[in-house]
């Protein structure tokens, strides 16, 4: 048995200020809605630098002191897709939108009623409680199930 695979290295940061998100109304068809902003981590890159480039390319913001919370994973064809989950409230700078979607504030009692991506919610849980760290997907009978531990 092969005891490695082919993994695909991402980020995604929950910049907030006390009850309000900073989120992206994504585009791109493949998971489009409100979702929080990201990307991939470049080779020989460090994942910290990744979060901040991404940050500063995705929402104009410098962040600091981004805090890993959480990771998130999922199986792509011939691999895993694994997405390292921060969150930060310190940050400088003016809001900006990428190619990649809008960027708005969002208070966290409007996101019920927004277009968000089907696991904002849970990946939020993730990356808020304190006793949770893993967002993983599996696929049973032919279905996607999300597993929180």
């Amino acid at each position: 048995m092969r005891k490695t695979e082919n993994v695909e290295l991402t980020v995604l940061c929950l910049i907030h200020q006390k009850d309000r998100y900073l989120l992206q109304n994504r585009l791109k068809e493949d998971w489009k809605g409100f979702t929080l902003p990201g990307g991939h981590i470049e080779k020989e890159e460090s994942i910290v630098d990744a979060v901040i480039r991404e940050m500063k390319e995705e929402t104009g913001l410098v962040i600091r002191n981004p805090k890993l919370c959480g990771v998130k994973q999922f199986p792509i064809e011939n691999g895993r897709y694994i997405v390292f989950l921060f969150r930060t409230d310190e940050f400088s700078g003016e809001v900006a939108s990428s190619e990649e979607g809008e960027m708005v504030w969002v208070e966290k009692s409007e996101l019920p009623k927004m277009n968000t991506v089907n696991d904002l919610f849970p990946l939020l849980r993730v990356m808020e409680e304190d006793d949770l760290t893993e967002f993983q997907y599996v696929i049973e009978d032919g279905k996607w199930k999300a597993l929180i531990k």
